[in-house]
């Protein structure tokens, strides 16, 4: 039988007055999926964290969706991160998405906090001892900038499964072939844990190439190919955009993979168009 996906979304707090007020709006537009949770990002070094608490509290206070609160290593104690996720807790959230944390300078090398937690594996264990919370990890379909060989990155995502963590949400990725190899490698190295394909619709092309270079993510030539000469026709490149991740994202489903997590870049119109075209041809398979 055929079941509708399910989705989650991702966002960072905004700025500035005008960002808040945008990604509210993205908030509220795509609140219609009833997606199974809505994340909010912390900053480099967690430079974002006040924000990001704020945004969460308000998520509790003025909607119904499940937030997922962000936590890295990066720039705090162990005991600062555990009163962290002790507050979250105590004020009702139940999902966290728990991560090494990029360093604070880019191109800087990650250095753990002194009294902090060494990586996510570390930080699931930690989260573990204050509460049941279900945690996601990141994962790397095309393997972490950092890590030295495929085994030992697949061998990290194994530690942090084995420290708690419920299951893994990929990095962006832009054909089925990368996520799938990826899902098969994953199995057999023992990892039975979900791992939810992360999609990136492309608001802006010239971003997506700079976030691609930061995470090691490949660009195929067709894609560049496909978005050559749109910068100066923003409905061109917006049909493009929907088409490419909502084919990605159906490749995928025949597949059998049933969730996906979108990083939306708190701009909603892509993320809704995608979400649609998956829900209406997931109905149309039930009812064939």
């Amino acid at each position: 039988m055929t079941t509708a996906p399910g989705f989650s979304f991702e966002f960072f707090p905004p700025a500035s007055e005008v960002g808040e007020h945008v990604l509210w709006r993205s908030v509220d537009t795509l609140a219609e999926i009833r997606p199974r949770f809505v994340s909010v990002t912390y900053g480099a070094g967690g430079s974002t964290r006040s924000r990001s608490n704020r945004i969460l509290d308000q998520l509790m206070k003025r909607t119904s969706l499940e937030p997922a609160a962000h936590l890295t290593c990066v720039g705090a104690s162990c005991a600062e991160i555990e009163a962290t996720a002790d507050r979250w807790w105590r004020a009702g959230i139940r999902r966290i998405v728990a991560l090494r944390g990029d360093p604070p300078r880019k191109g800087g090398v990650f250095e753990p906090h002194p009294d902090g937690y060494r990586d996510a594996a570390a930080l699931v264990a930690g989260l573990r001892r204050v509460g049941e919370f279900d945690i996601a990890v990141a994962a790397y379909p095309e393997t972490h900038p950092e890590s030295p060989t495929v085994e030992a990155d697949l061998d990290n995502l194994k530690r942090k499964i084995d420290a708690g963590a419920s299951s893994a949400i990929t990095q962006f990725f832009f054909e089925p072939e990368t996520f799938l190899r990826f899902r098969d490698r994953v199995r057999a190295a023992g990892i039975t844990a979900p791992i939810v394909p992360g999609i990136l619709p492309i608001v802006n092309f010239a971003k997506a190439i700079r976030f691609a270079e930061t995470c090691g993510t490949t660009i195929p030539s067709w894609l560049s190919e496909l978005f050559q000469g749109t910068d100066d026709s923003p409905n061109t490149r917006a049909l493009i955009a929907s088409a490419q991740a909502t084919e990605l994202c159906q490749q995928l489903r025949s597949e059998g993979v049933d969730a996906f997590h979108f990083y939306t870049l708190n701009r909603a119109s892509l993320t809704l168009a995608i979400c649609r075209s998956l829900l209406v041809r997931s109905t149309m398979a039930k009812a064939a």
